[in-house]
C-alpha cells in the first residue's frame, strides 16, 4: 500500500497536459499559456509624458520660479516630429503624448501657473527626467514577457493586447467523466425511500471539477452488475479523464476494477494509506487517468482534493499542482486511533494576529458531510501521531478558496 505523498508523486508521474488550443483573449482568463511570449516592440515605443502638464529643459529650471515661454502644445495621440523645445521654451503636454527633442523633464499642471496662453511660471523644484516614460523602459523587443505555464489573469490579458496579440495558445481543458455506482442511488429531484440514497457525490464531484477549472461530464449511475457497469465505465473512457465513486472496496458488489480490467485500464494502485480514503485506486488506459474513490461523501471529497486535482491541474499546464502547506497551532487535543496511516482531518481555522489556529469541524467520521461545509482547510496528520496536544503545530492547507482568512 503506498503513502499519502508515495501515491500523489506516482500519479504526477503519469499525468501529462492534455493539449493546446487557440483562444481568444478574454476566453483565456484563468486558462494556462501553451507558449512563451515575446515582445515584437519596445514598451513604451516612444519616450512620453506621464503626466499632464508642460515638457520642460531641466537646465532651465534651475532657479524656482521660472518663467518660460511657451511655444507648442502636443495632445495625446499626436506627433513630436519636427518639434524641438530651445532654450527658456516649454511646449503643452498630455498624458501619453510622445516627448519633443529638447525636452527633458515634465512638469505636471498643478505644479505651474500659466500667465498667459504664451508664458507659463513653473513654481515647483524639477527633477531630471521626472515623468517621462522612456522607450523600452517597461519591455524590450524581443524579450520574453509572459511565459509558458503563467496562468493568464487580467494582467497578463493586458500585456498580450499591447503586444498586439487577439488570440493566444492555452492548454486545453479536460472533459472528465463521472460516475456513481451502486442500486441504491436515485437521482437528484427525487425522495429517498427506504434504503435510497440520493446521488449527491455526482454533483459534488462536478462543482469539484469546475473549480479545477476543467469540464465535468456526467455518464450516470452504474447499477450493481456487470452489464451496467461495463456500459456506463466504457462511455466513461471516452473523456480525458475518468472518475468514480463507490465500488472500489472488497464486497460482492464492487464492481468497478473489475471491469476496469477488463476494459484495458492497467491499474497503477489500488488502496493507500490515508484515512479517509483508504480504498482509492489509480489506473492509466492509453494515457488517460482512470480513478477510483470511496463512495461516502466526505472521502470522495477529500480523495478528489488531494489526488484528482493535483492531476487535474498538471494535465492543463500549471506548475504549481499542490496546494501551499502552512502550519497552525491546535486548539484542542487529537486523539488518532488508526495512526498507521496519513490522518486528513476537516478543521476550521481562525487567524490570529500572523497565526493560525486550527479546530476540528466535528467528528471525523466520513458520513457527516456537514463537516466538509464548515471545514475551511485540511490538517495533515503524518503516520504514528496517536496523539496530538493542544498548542501542537500541524501542517494544513486550504479546501477551496478561503481568501476572507488571509
Amino acid at each position: 500500500m503506498l503513502s499519502y505523498e508515495q501515491a500523489r508523486q506516482v500519479i504526477l508521474e503519469n499525468i501529462t497536459p492534455a493539449g493546446v488550443e487557440q483562444v481568444d483573449l478574454v476566453e483565456a482568463i484563468g486558462r494556462v499559456l501553451a507558449e512563451d511570449v515575446v515582445a515584437p516592440w519596445d514598451m513604451p515605443l516612444w519616450d512620453n509624458s506621464a503626466m499632464d502638464g508642460y515638457g520642460v529643459r531641466f537646465a532651465d529650471c534651475s532657479e524656482i520660479p521660472c518663467k518660460l515661454k511657451v511655444t507648442g502644445y502636443i495632445p495625446a495621440g499626436g506627433r513630436a516630429d519636427g518639434i524641438e523645445v530651445k532654450a527658456g521654451c516649454a511646449v503643452k503636454i498630455m498624458t501619453g503624448a510622445p516627448v519633443p527633442n529638447g525636452v527633458d523633464a515634465v512638469v505636471p499642471f498643478e505644479e505651474t501657473e500659466e500667465t498667459s496662453g504664451e508664458q507659463v511660471v513653473i513654481q515647483a523644484p524639477v527633477a531630471l527626467h521626472q515623468h517621462i516614460r522612456f522607450r523600452g523602459e517597461d519591455v524590450r523587443s524581443g524579450q520574453t514577457v509572459i511565459s509558458t505555464g503563467t496562468i493568464v489573469r487580467a494582467p497578463e490579458v493586458s500585456m498580450l493586447a499591447s503586444l498586439g496579440r487577439s488570440r493566444v495558445a492555452v492548454f486545453l481543458r479536460p472533459t472528465v467523466a463521472i460516475l456513481s455506482t451502486g442500486d441504491e442511488l436515485i437521482e437528484v429531484g427525487r425522495t429517498p425511500g427506504a434504503g435510497e440514497l440520493i446521488n449527491s457525490n455526482a454533483l459534488a464531484l462536478a462543482a469539484a471539477v469546475r473549480e479545477a477549472g476543467a469540464i465535468p461530464r456526467f455518464v450516470g449511475i452504474a447499477r450493481d452488475n456487470l452489464e451496467s457497469h461495463r456500459e456506463k465505465l466504457r462511455e466513461g473512457l471516452k473523456a480525458d479523464m475518468l472518475v468514480t465513486s463507490a465500488g472500489v472496496s472488497a464486497g460482492d458488489r464492487d464492481l468497478v476494477r473489475v471491469v476496469l480490467e477488463e476494459l484495458g485500464v492497467k491499474q497503477i494502485f489500488w488502496k493507500v494509506g490515508v484515512k479517509p480514503g483508504k480504498p482509492t485506486a489509480f489506473g492509466v488506459k492509453d494515457g488517460k487517468p482512470v480513478f477510483s474513490l470511496p463512495g461516502n461523501p466526505v472521502a470522495t471529497l477529500i480523495t478528489f482534493e488531494e489526488f484528482v486535482r493535483p492531476a487535474l491541474l498538471r494535465m492543463m499546464g500549471q506548475r504549481r499542482v499542490l496546494r501551499p502547506t502552512f502550519r497552525a497551532t491546535l486548539r484542542s487535543d487529537i486523539k488518532n486511533r488508526e495512526n498507521d496511516r496519513t490522518t486528513l482531518l476537516r478543521v476550521r481555522l481562525e487567524r490570529e494576529g500572523e497565526c493560525f489556529t486550527a479546530a476540528v469541524s466535528g467528528k471525523q467520521q466520513t458520513g457527516l458531510l456537514k463537516t466538509m461545509v464548515d471545514s475551511a482547510a485540511i490538517a495533515v496528520i503524518p503516520p504514528g501521531r496517536g496523539f496530538m496536544a493542544a498548542g501542537e503545530e500541524v501542517d494544513v492547507h486550504f479546501f477551496g478558496s478561503y481568501i476572507d482568512l488571509i
